[in-house]
This record gives C-alpha cells, sequence and structure tokens, in this order.
C-alpha cells in the first residue's frame, strides 16, 4: 500500500467518525480524527455535540502513550480551528504535543478558520498535507460549506409520489378513501431519521390544512426539527393542528403578528412575495444550516422556480391513484437511487458539494 492509499485509508476512518455526530453538532462541522503511528492507530475521535471537544482533542486525550505523538500522523478531515470559540483551538494543541505530520482532508470555509490552522501548523514545523479525499470531504459537510459560501441553508426537497405520478389523491377521493399514505412503513422511519439531521422543516399551509402532520422524529431519537410555515392570513381554528401545539420549536413567518408563545415564535414578513428569501436570511443569520421542505406542491415549486435546492429527494410508492394532485417534476437526472422494500428512493442533486 502507498502513501496515498494509505491516507485514503484513513481519512474514510475520520468520515466514519465524523458521521456519528450528523445532527448533534450543528452549526459546526462534522469532524473525525485519527493518530497513527507506525502503521497502528494509537488514537482516534470525533466531535460528538456542539459545545463539547472538537475532534482532534478526543483523539489526542485517547492516546495512552503521549510521547508516540512526537512521531505520529494526525489525519483529519477538516482544517484545524484557529481561533477561540466554545473551545480553545485545536491547532495549537497539535503544535504542543509536537505532532509531526498533519494530513487534511479540505480546508475549512469559516472566515474565522480558512487557511489560517494550516499556516500555523507549517509555521511551527508541522508537514502538512491537504486534499484528502476533498470531495467525499466536501459531502459530509455540505451543509456547512453551502451556509458560508451561500449564506443560506443547505435545501431538501423532499415529497413522495405514486407510480403514475401523483403526490396527493384527489379530493373527492380523498372523503372516501383513508387509504391515500404512498410510501411503506419501513420508508416512514428512513424519513424520521432525514428529519433528525437537519435544523429546521418547512410546509405550506395547505399541508397543514390538509394533512395536519406533527413534523417530529417520533420513529427515531434525535433532535426534532425547528418547524416552519408561512401564513398570509391566521389559520382558523389553528389550535386544532399538530403544528401548533408548542411540543417543539416552530417559527411561523407571517403578515399579522410578532408574538411569541411558549416554543412557538411568529415572525413577520415584509416582502410578500419573495417570502421565500426572506425566510432563508433570516434562518442565515440564526445559524440554521439546513432544511428539509416537505411540501405541498405549490411550496416544492416555488423553490423549484427560485433554483432554491441543494438536493431532492423522492419516495415513489409502488401503487397508482389514477388521478389526484400531479407531483412536481425535475429536469435534471437522478445521479442515485435505492429500493426499499416495495418502494424506491430516487435522489436529485444541485450542489457542487455532492460527488
Amino acid at each position: 500500500m502507498n502513501h496515498q492509499q494509505d491516507h485514503n485509508l484513513y481519512m474514510k476512518r475520520c468520515l466514519l467518525l465524523a458521521s456519528r455526530a450528523n445532527g448533534k453538532v450543528a452549526p459546526n462541522p462534522m469532524v473525525g480524527c485519527v493518530i497513527l503511528h507506525q502503521g497502528r492507530i494509537i488514537g482516534e475521535g470525533y466531535h460528538a455535540r456542539y459545545g463539547e471537544n472538537h475532534a482532534e482533542v478526543q483523539a489526542i486525550q485517547s492516546v495512552k502513550d503521549k510521547s508516540l505523538l512526537k512521531e505520529s500522523t494526525l489525519y483529519v478531515n477538516l482544517e484545524p480551528c484557529s481561533h477561540h470559540g466554545k473551545t480553545p483551538p485545536c491547532s495549537e494543541l497539535i503544535i504542543q504535543h509536537h505532532i509531526p505530520q498533519i494530513v487534511i482532508g479540505t480546508k475549512d470555509i469559516n472566515p474565522k478558520v480558512t487557511g489560517k490552522g494550516i499556516e500555523a501548523l507549517r509555521k511551527n514545523g508541522c508537514h502538512v498535507t491537504v486534499g484528502v479525499l476533498e470531495k467525499e470531504c466536501f459531502h459530509l459537510n455540505r451543509r456547512f460549506f453551502t451556509y458560508f459560501q451561500k449564506q443560506r441553508p443547505y435545501i431538501i426537497l423532499k415529497w413522495a409520489q405514486t407510480l403514475d405520478g401523483y403526490m396527493d389523491i384527489s379530493p373527492t377521493l380523498r372523503k372516501t378513501n383513508s387509504n391515500y399514505w404512498i410510501s411503506n412503513e419501513s420508508l416512514k422511519y428512513k424519513v424520521h431519521r432525514w428529519r433528525s439531521e437537519e435544523c429546521a422543516i418547512f410546509v405550506g399551509a395547505n399541508t397543514i390544512r390538509n394533512d395536519n402532520p406533527q413534523l417530529n422524529i417520533r420513529y427515531g431519537t434525535g433532535i426534532h426539527p425547528t418547524r416552519i410555515t408561512f401564513l398570509k392570513t391566521p389559520l382558523p381554528q389553528y389550535q386544532d393542528y399538530a403544528f401548533f401545539d408548542n411540543n417543539q420549536k416552530t417559527i411561523i413567518f407571517n403578515t399579522f403578528n410578532k408574538n411569541e408563545d411558549n416554543k412557538t415564535q411568529y415572525i413577520n414578513i415584509n416582502d410578500k412575495k419573495n417570502y421565500i428569501e426572506e425566510i432563508l436570511t433570516t434562518l442565515y443569520q440564526n445559524k440554521c444550516q439546513s432544511i428539509i421542505i416537505e411540501g405541498g406542491k405549490h411550496t416544492l415549486e416555488k423553490f423549484l422556480s427560485k433554483n432554491l435546492w441543494d438536493e431532492a429527494r423522492v419516495l415513489i410508492g409502488s401503487k397508482n391513484f389514477g388521478q389526484g394532485i400531479q407531483a412536481p417534476t425535475l429536469s435534471t437526472p437522478p445521479y442515485k437511487s435505492e429500493n426499499i422494500e416495495n418502494d424506491k428512493v430516487v435522489y436529485y442533486k444541485n450542489s457542487e458539494f455532492i460527488p
């Protein structure tokens, strides 16, 4: 095995470790770290939760014989930080332990860090290699990179549709047919895991009225996403809808109210025509790095028409409706798909951070 193969192998381990914290560290990036001594891993760690130790700290602390660090190589998927935040700079800790070889997946894009960690390491005698599995490292932290590059959250569109292209049964058939769920039970668990990985979840007023969704992760574990909608007028008998139950953080962008009610916050929109851009700007200012858009059709097509999306996940159920509300269509071909029992998930990308 040559040096590049070695680098790839241990960087893959970093990415695997980092991915364990998906949905737990935002607005920080997911980072994993491996320390190698003479071909043997002597320490590893990952940033497990926002505000807690970074991956490099965890990895260094896990090394039993610290004297070996002076002869070791440290692998990390993102440039070590060089500024004081909730924790001290990781680059300083690496320098203190005289670790001579540093292999980095990609530079940090955060203006507080970018290039400065690498510069500090090199100034203090470390040999630094940058760009190992760079595309894979970008992909893992695509929410983080999009947030800084585009100054908005990473946007995932998600909907379910039938084999014949309908995302909902017709209103007339809905009255007499209670079985209009499109995808299978296993996909519920997958969708709820997706929700646990994102900062926020958005639905339109029609979806609240027609489906009364809870928008939580009751089929999984983790932190509930912040529920978000936009209302031009108050919903009659709003207290009957789960969206307003105060069981999780909820933001209602609207034109009529500025109040707060327990976990529910009302934020006024100034530009009704471009409300999506105003919502995304507010979320960016509040350090929300990702949002999943779950419908309905009007809301999804609003994002599509403005080209405000990075990824789309389409669940295709193994049934036909014959009539109903047609699902949105995408002009770009899917980049991957997977079968879940008799159903399928098709993935589309509109982001340079997806390889």
